[in-house]
């Protein structure tokens, strides 16, 4: 996913952080200096859905406005993925795991 804050702001006339920062307080969601920088700047670490919905409502946007998916990103499943079980197969053929009783618990389906 690629975070469009800075974009979306824009296009709706908010040019500034510490703007969008007033912008958000003043609907209820106070957040630090720190914080705010990071969200206007780049790829925050997380994002709250609470705050999701206040920046969309403050903005006048949509969740998708705000969030890109890059389908390109995520690694190649299919073909890949069956030649590592395949590979792991060769490595211990005719062997499979077997679940093992332990402290009294149930053991797992098979």
């Amino acid at each position: 996913m690629k975070w469009n804050l800075r974009l979306a702001a824009a296009n709706r006339g908010v040019w500034k952080a510490s703007e969008l920062q007033r912008m958000l307080a003043d609907r209820g969601l106070v957040i630090s200096a720190g914080k705010m920088s990071g969200l206007w700047s780049g790829d925050p670490a997380s994002v709250k859905l609470a705050d999701l919905d206040v920046l969309c409502a403050v903005l006048g946007c949509g969740i998708g406005d705000l969030l890109i998916p890059e389908p390109e990103k995520v690694p190649a499943t299919g073909g890949q993925k069956e030649a590592v079980v395949r590979a792991a197969g060769e490595r211990f053929p005719g062997q499979r795991p077997v679940p093992r009783q332990r402290d009294g618990r149930t053991l797992p389906p098979l």
